[in-house]
């Protein structure tokens, strides 16, 4: 048996925007706000936890309807930049997100706050994904239909997944976070902090320190990592449609990975089990968390994540040392109890 995990004094969870979209409907204001009281139910015992708690949401669905919907009125009124796009998003879902929180607390007595902070997040202005876009936003098409609104609007297409056809737009890889103290502070009194939402705002800087906007969206869990990274948190928490991760995933030959190393992941990356528009920025967001000081990344759903960060389900990558030494003690404990019992007989 797996040896249960420790709650973490500090965590950071990443959230799709799922969490206030719905996938099937029609992302009303009613419809948005009332997956978001469902979404606060689900997460409940992981915001009463008395530790400091930041999330990153996601806004792939909502950045790219407003893509669409700018595109279709361009001829009436100019299409805004992504940036600003971003920007709109991140404001709003954390507003959704944060008001949700705060009255799932209320019902049970809780007094913890809730804040949703603005974000920019610089990127390299001659980062590699400004020319291969490759983020998929917005709503699922058919090919044709995807490829005719392609052409019409004059915007780039592709499959996502099995899913379906979708946009795709720019997606440069994080570098820092911007006015990152503010979230530490508050974090430190124990307010729940949902920042770099929808990745961030993508800005640049030029030679003078200036920062200026650009048509990108930046994956959240990239984002996230660098968040964590910086702010001294070990453990990562990614919220997904799936409980596990997975080898061969929709195949009649797919495996559930439960934990797993870090080197195994990148071979298991390298191989392609993890395309670049679903699972590979998750786990390619994990490896970087892990490399760069992070000692823990859980891989689950929205409605596994409580069981999940106590070690009973989800996918767990951590270094290759921990791991041998939980599998260690693991053979120990499971000899041990093999002796007990024939000592019994």
């Amino acid at each position: 048996m797996n040896k249960p995990f420790a709650i973490p004094r500090r965590l950071i969870v990443a959230i799709g925007g799922n969490a206030i979209d719905p996938a099937d409907g029609k992302g009303t204001p009613e419809e948005q706000k009332a997956i978001a009281a469902e979404t606060a139910k689900t997460v409940l015992p992981l915001l009463q936890l008395d530790n400091q708690l930041v999330i990153v949401h996601g806004n792939g669905p909502q950045v790219g309807k407003l893509l669409l919907a700018g595109a279709i009125a361009r001829s009436r009124i100019p299409p805004q930049s992504l940036d600003m796009l971003v920007a709109q998003t991140q404001g709003a879902t954390a507003y959704i997100l944060a008001q949700a929180f705060e009255n799932a607390l209320r019902e049970v007595g809780n007094p913890r706050h809730v804040v949703g902070l603005v974000t920019q997040v610089e990127v390299d202005a001659d980062d590699p994904g400004f020319s291969n876009p490759t983020k998929p936003v917005g709503p699922f098409f058919s090919e044709a239909e995807a490829k005719a609104i392609g052409v019409e609007l004059g915007v780039q297409v592709r499959e996502d997944s099995g899913r379906g056809w979708r946009y795709v737009v720019a997606s440069p890889k994080p570098k820092h976070i911007c006015d990152i103290s503010l979230v530490e502070s508050l974090m430190c009194t124990k307010t729940v902090v949902i920042a770099g939402g929808g990745g961030g705002i993508p800005v640049v800087r030029d030679d003078r320190g200036r920062r200026h906007g650009v048509n990108a969206v930046i994956d959240k869990d990239l984002t996230t990592g660098v968040m964590a990274n910086v702010l001294g948190i070990r453990d990562m928490m990614i919220l997904t449609p799936v409980p596990r991760v997975a080898l061969n995933f929709g195949k009649p030959n797919q495996r559930d990975l439960d934990r797993v190393s870090l080197s195994q992941m990148r071979d298991y990356l390298a191989a392609g089990h993890f395309p670049a528009g679903s699972m590979g920025p998750k786990v390619e967001a994990a490896l970087r968390f892990l490399e760069e000081g992070g000692k823990r990344v859980i891989i689950t759903s929205l409605h596994t994540a409580v069981p999940a960060l106590r070690g009973d389900t989800g996918t767990h990558i951590v270094h290759d040392a921990d791991l041998d030494l939980r599998r260690s003690i693991a053979a120990i404990n499971s000899e041990a109890e093999r002796r007990s019992i024939g000592e019994a007989d």
